[in-house]
């Protein structure tokens, strides 16, 4: 389903280069995870693939179903199914998150040649999500992301992913400010919609995670490049031994 080919990236606005031909295969029906330290590209590396415009991609590929999405603008890519979870949300005062989910659903069912969803389908739908990771409605009748706390906002993101049904989910360090339980809610969130035609790439610092999204592979990024691959045993040997080791190894 994703297919990275020897990928170079670099900041647009002053040219640090931060992508170093970094290579990475994802298959459909793939949890895949991305771990690696501070610095090492991982979030700049879930921008490019949502087509954030602050990155410049100066050499190599980006397959997404056999297709090259360089050329694609972020709103394209978007409805051709890719989903980009932020790390940190941002507040967007005046915009009612309903009326949010709304335009954003309807945008995704034109791009496909759909119809609109008439408004009592799509509250059932919302209400249905909603409940299912524990969001209460009047949450949603607010402005989007104003004043949700750190597990609101990455409910709310597990929310707009229930709903708009991509197929290749990309989330950026989803765990980051979670609580136990809230992390339990937004993994049993993404479990639910673990499916044969859906992959996710999974970026995270820490073990936790993937004990409640157990990965079907693991990689170390690192200084642009993907260093170490394996099955979930490694994420607990980096858990246990730290990431010294398996840079050592590369150097």
């Amino acid at each position: 389903m994703l297919e990275i080919k020897n990928l170079h990236a670099r900041i647009a606005e002053d040219g640090t280069e931060i992508i170093r031909g970094l290579n990475l295969t994802v298959k459909a029906g793939e949890v895949a995870a991305i771990m690696g330290p501070n610095g090492s590209g991982k979030s700049t590396l879930s921008y490019i693939l949502a087509g954030r415009d602050d990155y410049e991609v100066t050499e190599g590929d980006i397959l997404y179903n056999g297709e090259s999405v360089l050329e694609m603008d972020p709103a394209e890519r978007a409805a051709s199914g890719i989903f980009l979870a932020f790390q940190y949300p941002m507040e967007i005062p005046g915009v009612p998150t309903m009326e949010f989910l709304k335009v954003a659903m309807n945008a995704q069912r034109r791009a496909r040649g759909e119809e609109d969803l008439k408004i009592l389908e799509f509250l059932k739908r919302v209400k249905e999500a909603a409940a299912s990771l524990n969001i209460d409605m009047d949450m949603l009748k607010r402005p989007l992301n104003v004043g949700f706390s750190g597990g609101e906002k990455k409910r709310a993101e597990i929310l707009q992913m229930k709903l708009l049904q991509p197929k290749l989910c990309v989330l950026d360090e989803t765990d980051s400010g979670l609580d136990i339980d809230a992390l339990k809610i937004v993994s049993d969130g993404v479990n639910a919609l673990r499916a044969p035609d859906r992959a996710f790439l999974v970026i995270t610092h820490y073990q936790r995670l993937l004990e409640h999204i157990v990965p079907d592979s693991v990689h170390v990024l690192y200084r642009g490049q993907v260093i170490k691959s394996g099955d979930k045993s490694l994420a607990l040997d980096l858990e246990r031994e730290g990431y010294a080791g398996v840079i050592g190894e590369a150097a």
